[in-house]
């Protein structure tokens, strides 16, 4: 149900120049949480509304939640007058976030030093693959490219297989998660002091970090005492394991847990091994023991293991499909649309509730009315749509 703006960031107007999903997935988390966010695209829209299949040509099952909470402009930003807009549109809002790379986002007049010079307290938000001050810094980069530079194809290949991807967008999503957070620590900032800033966010470096966690390993410390890779994570037996009707994720935790487990299936032979008396045991070994419980898994159905491990207070959980998830999602009626299921926001707040404020617009479905807001008379802007600088909703049909 769409609700009044009331999150946390209510009054905060955020200008979104980004496209795909690690950019309109961090703007989107700002409008959960109350900001008004305002999304310039192209005639054709962004691209997120054809990754997939939807309702309408314009609205793909991503782009349904993707562009929640959002108000569209189209502008050509390749015609001055489309960026003298946009820098107008800049001087009206607290946080401008892009992902256009260093070189385009010079070339069209759009870097920090401009939009500065209309909001001198602006906060600028620039995600690249690269940070901007490396050989790479104009390179194009996608998410299937991050990944692989950035370790994750590499744990395939440490777990006895060839370098693979992850089967998610996790690049783009870890990334956009973290272009929110520099952004609400900027906004904090500038609460204190008065003062906007510049930020960059390469993905490179948000992905590196990521992985090196707990990855970073025994190689972190100098000189190394260990290789990189953390060793439990790092077994093909860290996996969902198949009962009598289905599949499970079985997690024993402790000493107790195996005790448990083994004594049920009937390995009493297991029970006390030395493979797990301590916790660095438990982690050594970690690859052989789940390979030992798997094993007597197909023993019971998932419910009886479920029933078993509540129980004896072992983690666990049955293995969730895509379609089960997207089920039990709340629906929710789009204008256009028609009924869609929405993907809530995960954030939880006693007092300031995230939440659907405005569903996905058509694209350019705002153009007039948000340049309206800031003073364009209808004058200007009827010449701007004849120039084709400015789109109009109909423009997408």
């Amino acid at each position: 149900m769409v609700q009044s703006a009331e999150g946390p960031l209510v009054g905060i107007r955020v200008l979104d120049l980004t496209s795909v999903v690690m950019g309109p997935l961090a703007t989107r988390t700002l409008g959960d949480l109350g900001a008004e966010v305002i999304t310039i695209e192209t005639r054709h829209g962004d691209l997120n509304r054809r990754m997939g299949t939807g309702p309408t040509r314009d609205f793909s099952g991503t782009s349904l939640n993707l562009m929640r909470n959002k108000r569209s402009i189209v502008l050509d930003l390749k015609q001055q007058r489309g960026r003298t807009a946009c820098l107008d549109l800049a001087a009206s809002c607290d946080i401008v976030v892009t992902n256009l790379r260093p070189g385009p986002l010079g070339r069209l007049g759009l870097d920090y030093d401009a939009v500065r010079q209309a909001r001198p307290d602006i906060i600028f938000c620039a995600a690249h693959g690269y940070p901007s001050d490396s050989p790479d810094a104009n390179a194009p980069a996608y998410d299937d490219i991050i990944q692989a530079a950035s370790g994750v194809s590499d744990v395939y290949q440490r777990i006895g297989g060839e370098p693979n991807l992850l089967p998610t967008l996790v690049a783009d999503k870890v990334s956009g998660m973290s272009i929110a957070n520099a952004v609400l620590a900027a906004l904090y900032h500038r609460a204190m002091t008065g003062e906007g800033q510049r930020i960059e966010v390469p993905m490179i470096d948000v992905m590196t970090s990521f992985m090196l966690v707990e990855h970073g390993g025994g190689a972190i410390p100098e000189p190394a005492t260990g290789e990189a890779g953390h060793q439990r994570i790092l077994t093909p037996s860290r996996r969902p394991q198949p009962t009598a009707d289905g599949w499970i994720n079985i997690l024993p935790y402790n000493g107790d847990h195996y005790d448990a487990i083994f004594a049920a299936g009937g390995r009493e032979d297991l029970v006390g091994d030395d493979r797990y008396r301590t916790t660095r045991d438990r982690m050594a070994n970690s690859g052989s023991l789940y390979a030992e419980v798997a094993r007597l898994l197909p023993q019971r159905t998932t419910e009886e293991w479920l029933a078993f491990c509540r129980e004896n207070g072992v983690p666990a959980t049955k293995a969730a499909t895509l379609d089960e998830l997207v089920a039990d999602l709340g629906l929710e009626e789009h204008p256009s649309a028609g009924s869609y299921r929405l993907i809530p926001p995960a954030e939880r707040f006693s007092e300031t509730p995230a939440g659907l404020h405005r569903h996905a617009p058509g694209i350019g479905e705002h153009s007039r009315e948000v340049l309206e807001e800031i003073g364009y008379v209808s004058e200007t802007l009827d010449e701007m749509e004849r120039a084709e600088v400015l789109g109009r909703p109909a423009d997408s049909a």
